[in-house]
């Protein structure tokens, strides 16, 4: 099979308030462009976008610098409990788990929930699922995580949610938990997919369901595929990474649809950010919230938008 196109790869560590310090900066850079170097080379070497999606989502989901995977928040009860789900544009497919505990990589169960006839399970089938891969029982917490509960705890459960990164210079003024990571490709084939993979917000009330096992925070088709980060419910009332990529869909570009999207967000107050790629190439991200932490593969070189925060809403190459 002939490469047809040139790959195009972007991924978020989740959106938020600030990254204090510059060791944060330099750090949460450090991992995305690893993530997107990594992830790039399998999409040259002609991995299909599912595929090369899957592996992204495990590479974030294993850095303990992001809420997802291991480092994932706790719930009010002490808990970790997380979501992901994957949208494969070529075939239409959408699979997710949603309040998972106890594996390493929920985007796993994603993937294999593909070819289910039920695609999305919630905890108690997530479990039985993880069971019947035979994955082993794994424990995401993590000691900065831990603390951050702790002191939460401690001022009775104020804060709406928890830390968006876990690091531990942020752990005492960080309290913009919108944290998610997300992974969208566009592969030589001209495929597209996504991943959305979460620990959710942090304290949150025991069974509350998270927009990244959802349609609304993680779509696809083979026009355009966005992932979504920020405060769920937000992204859920937009509908928004469905509404963007309808948008495309139904012939809207790329950067108009993420213009309008992202500015009904804005006008209804909303706290959320998003990245997209489509069919023919168009690399695209977009925010409300004060920063968004992603970082892309146009082709030639990486770049990110840890540093953008400038009065636009979207960015796009």
């Amino acid at each position: 099979m002939e490469l047809q196109v040139q790959p195009k790869l972007i991924i978020h560590g989740g959106a938020g308030s600030s990254l204090h310090g510059k060791g944060g900066l330099e750090a949460v850079r450090r991992s995305l462009h690893t993530v997107v170097e990594q992830v790039y080379s399998l999409l040259l070497s002609g991995t299909a976008a599912s595929e090369a999606v899957v592996q992204g989502c495990q590479m974030l989901e294993d850095d303990p610098r992001f809420n997802a995977g291991t480092g994932s928040v706790l719930q009010s009860d002490g808990q970790i409990r997380m979501s992901a789900s994957l949208m494969d544009g070529a075939s239409g497919r959408f699979s997710g788990v949603i309040n998972i505990s106890r594996v390493k990589n929920p985007i796993e169960l994603a993937q294999f929930l593909q070819s289910s006839p039920d695609r999305v399970l919630s905890d108690f089938g997530s479990a039985e699922l993880a069971r019947e891969m035979q994955l082993p029982s794994y424990n995401a917490l993590t000691d900065l995580r831990l603390q951050e509960w702790i002191q939460e705890r401690q001022d009775n459960f104020k804060s709406a949610m928890a830390g968006v990164v876990a690091e531990p210079e942020l752990l005492e003024t960080s309290n913009a938990g919108r944290g998610t990571i997300g992974v969208v490709a566009l592969d030589a084939y001209a495929r597209l997919a996504v991943g959305t993979s979460t620990g959710g917000k942090g304290f949150e009330r025991i069974g509350r369901v998270s927009d990244s096992a959802m349609p609304a925070g993680n779509y696809a088709t083979s026009n355009a595929g966005v992932s979504c980060t920020g405060i769920g419910e937000d992204i859920i009332d937009e509908c928004l990474a469905a509404r963007i990529v309808v948008r495309v869909t139904d012939g809207m570009s790329l950067k108009d649809a993420m213009q309008r999207s992202l500015g009904e967000a804005h006008q209804n107050k909303r706290d959320l950010g998003a990245i997209a790629l489509d069919a023919s190439g168009a690399i695209a991200w977009g925010k409300t919230s004060e920063i968004l932490l992603a970082a892309y593969h146009d082709g030639e070189k990486i770049g990110d938008t840890l540093e953008w925060n400038d009065s636009e809403l979207i960015g796009y190459c």
